[in-house]
């Protein structure tokens, strides 16, 4: 039995949805330590995972191991993650056919950012120079393929207006995107008004907000620096004022809870967490029960039929 996209996951779903969004360790180690995470995780049921990609050499054959750890260990669907990064077209096929063959149909369409110490992403020749020529890309070789995209509550930081941001996103959307995973952002405001603009200019796919806890303020800048998020000053001054790394870590997961519930108040189609490949984030008491108070008590699986992946 074939494992459901992620665009019939959100249609059919009566309650809002969960997913995690899981790196590639660097070596045989690191695969070892999030094998074992994983195993902590089963109880926590995602809907969905997503797996991000690295463009080159080992580092490409790391999201591709990753995905099938994912797989055989019943987290499924998995949405594998693809960018335009150092790849000709030709290049891009074979990975889409790679994933396609793997037993993966999900996949998040990303140009990527520019190499490290470059101000501007620069295509290779015979390359592609935005997501929604990725998206038109995939469609195009396996229309069966469900693609997600990511949407900047805050405005893509190469963009000139707010405005123009939603442009290309709606072209993407309209390339053949299904669902939009946002970068992460800690005022619930932000993503309330992103998603009215979406509406406004005709984007209807469904939008899944993208949260971050913050255990420290070094960890919190760190996080921001690529997705130019703007930081509460109520977050940092309980982030700094903690009396302990602990009580810091307490501050930043009820902060996360918070703008859940709010989120979910508010009629959001679920929440898309990027935990750092961390079980502890995930299993935090007060996340779990936060959870909890809005999913569907989900069944244990037995039996399961993980992702065929032939990697």
């Amino acid at each position: 039995m074939s494992l459901p996209t992620i665009s019939e996951i959100l249609q059919s779903s009566r309650a809002p949805t969960l997913s995690l969004e899981f790196y590639p360790p660097k070596d045989a180690l690191g695969f070892g330590v999030l094998g074992s995470s994983i195993e902590r995780m089963r109880p926590v049921h995602p809907d969905f995972v997503t797996g991000t990609y690295g463009a080159g050499g080992s580092t490409r054959d790391n999201s591709f191991a990753v995905w099938e750890l994912l797989g055989r260990m019943g987290f499924t669907p998995v949405v594998a993650h693809l960018t335009c990064v150092g790849a000709a077209r030709s290049d891009l096929l074979a990975q889409i056919d790679r994933i396609y063959d793997a037993g993966i149909r999900n996949i998040m369409a990303l140009r990527g950012d520019p190499p490290r110490g470059e101000a501007c992403f620069v295509p290779p020749e015979d390359g592609l120079a935005h997501a929604a020529d990725l998206v038109a890309l995939i469609k195009s070789r396996h229309p069966d393929i469900c693609c997600g995209v990511a949407g900047y509550p805050e405005t893509h930081p190469e963009s000139r207006s707010p405005e123009e941001d939603i442009h290309f996103l709606k072209q993407k959307v309209e390339a053949g995107a299904q669902f939009i995973n946002t970068q992460l952002f800690f005022d619930n405001r932000v993503f309330f008004r992103f998603e009215k603009a979406c509406r406004e200019a005709g984007i209807t796919v469904p939008i899944l907000p993208g949260l971050m806890p913050a255990a420290s303020p070094t960890q919190l800048r760190r996080s921001v620096e690529l997705s130019c998020a703007t930081i509460p000053q109520d977050l940092v001054d309980g982030l700094e004022n903690a009396p302990t790394s602990a009580m810091a870590r307490e501050f930043g997961m009820q902060w996360l809870v918070d703008q859940i519930d709010g989120l979910i108040a508010g009629g959001a189609a679920g929440v898309h967490l990027y935990i750092l490949n961390q079980a502890k984030t995930i299993l935090d008491p007060n996340l779990a029960a936060c959870l909890a108070r809005w999913r569907a008590p989900s069944p244990v699986k037995s039996n399961i039929q993980p992702e065929r992946t032939c990697i």
